[in-house]
């Protein structure tokens, strides 16, 4: 796969991007560049290799999902310097 110089003015209208016309050249070239690698990256055998989630060898943080303490609005609310129907009230900031 390749771009012309019709869809990189395509893109460039798409992206809102403005560039001079002896530039598109470079650019044409340069994202055709990058398409050439991408095709180079489809010829690595990955059959082998397990899916990452995460390139870091960490363990996920996940925790099993149980009930905790609920119904705390009332003494949540006690710290409130003002509130308002279960929400504390604060000064408006945008008009």
């Amino acid at each position: 796969m390749s771009f012309n110089e019709k869809t990189i003015k395509n893109i460039a209208h798409l992206a809102r991007l403005r560039f001079p016309e002896e530039q598109e050249a470079k650019f044409m070239q340069d994202i055709n560049g990058i398409l050439d690698w991408v095709e180079e990256l489809k010829e690595v055998d990955v059959s082998q290799v397990e899916p990452l989630v995460s390139v870091s060898p960490r363990e996920s943080a996940i925790r099993e999902d149980v009930v905790t303490v609920g119904g705390l609005q009332a003494e949540l609310m006690a710290n409130a310097p003002e509130s308002a129907h279960g929400f504390y009230v604060v000064p408006k900031m945008v008009e």
